[in-house]
Formats: C-alpha cells, sequence, structure tokens
C-alpha cells in the first residue's frame, strides 16, 4: 500500500477522528455506551455500512445527476442498514433491542453522508473503500474507549464479566453509579477531545 492510501486509512483513526476532531457522529457515541457491547456492536455495524455505502456510491458516481446524488446515497444507505439491523435481529437480538433505534439512524449519521459527498463521489472505489474502513474504525474506536470506562467503572464489568475483583467490594469498593449515566458519556468524550488535542499541537488555538 502506498503511503497515500495508508494515509487515507490512518488519518481519520489517529490524526483526523471524525469523532474527536471534526466532532461527527457524537450524539450516537453518548446514546450507546453505557456498555461496551453495544458499543462494539454499532462501531461494527458503521464500519460495514460506509464501507460499502463509500465503494457503491464511488462505482456510480458518473451516472448520478447532481440534483438527486443525496436521495440516491440515503437510499443506498437505508438498505445497507436494513440488511444490518436483520443480520443484528437474526444473530444479536438482545444487542439489537439495547441498540434501540440507533442502528436505524446509521442512515443520518453524519459521519456516513459526510464521506459519501466529500471523498466517494470524488475518488475511485478502492480509495473510498479504503476511506470508508479508516473513518468507521475511527468512530468505532471512540465508543469502544468510551463504553470500556463506563462499563468498567459503572459497573465493575466488562461485556457482562466480573472484571473488578470481589475482595475490592468487599474492602468497601463501590461502583459508580454516575458513569452509567448521559452526562458522564459527555464529560468522558471530552476528555478524550482533551488528551488528543493535548498531544497534537496542530489542534491547539493560539
Amino acid at each position: 500500500m502506498d503511503a497515500k492510501r495508508k494515509k487515507i486509512v490512518l488519518d481519520p483513526i489517529f490524526k483526523n477522528n471524525p469523532v474527536i476532531v471534526q466532532m461527527l457522529g457524537v450524539c450516537s457515541a453518548l446514546a450507546v455506551t453505557s456498555k461496551l457491547e453495544p458499543s462494539i456492536v454499532l462501531g461494527i455495524s458503521v464500519i460495514v455500512v460506509l464501507t460499502f455505502a463509500n465503494f457503491i456510491i464511488s462505482l456510480i458516481r458518473n451516472t448520478i445527476p447532481s440534483r438527486i446524488r443525496i436521495i440516491v446515497q440515503l437510499v443506498i444507505v437505508a438498505a445497507l442498514v436494513t440488511i444490518v439491523s436483520e443480520v443484528l435481529k437474526a444473530y444479536a437480538y438482545e444487542v439489537n433491542k439495547q441498540l434501540s433505534v440507533f442502528v436505524g439512524l446509521i442512515i443520518t449519521n453524519c459521519i456516513i453522508m459526510g464521506r459519501l459527498e466529500a471523498f466517494a463521489l470524488a475518488n475511485k472505489p478502492i480509495d473510498s473503500i479504503l476511506d470508508g474502513v479508516g473513518n468507521g474504525t475511527g468512530y468505532a474506536l471512540i465508543l469502544v474507549a468510551v463504553g470500556f470506562v463506563r462499563e468498567l467503572f459503572g459497573s465493575g464489568t466488562l461485556l457482562g464479566f466480573q472484571v473488578i475483583p470481589q475482595f475490592l467490594y468487599d474492602l468497601g469498593y463501590e461502583n459508580n453509579g454516575m458513569m452509567i449515566l448521559p452526562p458522564m458519556a459527555l464529560i468522558t468524550v471530552a476528555t478524550l477531545i482533551w488528551i488528543h488535542r493535548s498531544k497534537d499541537k496542530s489542534l491547539q488555538e493560539n
């Protein structure tokens, strides 16, 4: 893989993450991250939808009339989201219930529509696939990081398994119930933003 394509994949994962740098997809990052499992599932779902949507739009980009391009994009994304939703209902029903409407709302996720407009409509299919993988992975990593912290400190578990040893509870340790409340999702994301910006001087305001 040449340097240009490596940058397409890696840039949105690290330097230009869509959530903590571009501030896209923040709502779902706050809403579904009280536990790690739904965070992982939604992250993978977005990777799949974004990658395939980018690929399809790139393939047909020269045949889409500009005045209906948004409609075409929405139809393609909606079809992909429907497929993902049905797969989740069949193989991960309990997680699908936890995610509630947020699987369906992938259709309007600004990361997906933004990449279709900004990248897939102007680039070749292979590059568009890489862009979808990179941006989807960048989004998923933030969801997983927030879900990890919130479930660990809020419930003492990860993926439903007890992680914090029982002897700590016997010594008086208690789970922080605030971690599973929505405000703590915002604070956790804000902390990640602060850490990222403190390490990247190009993102700091003078």
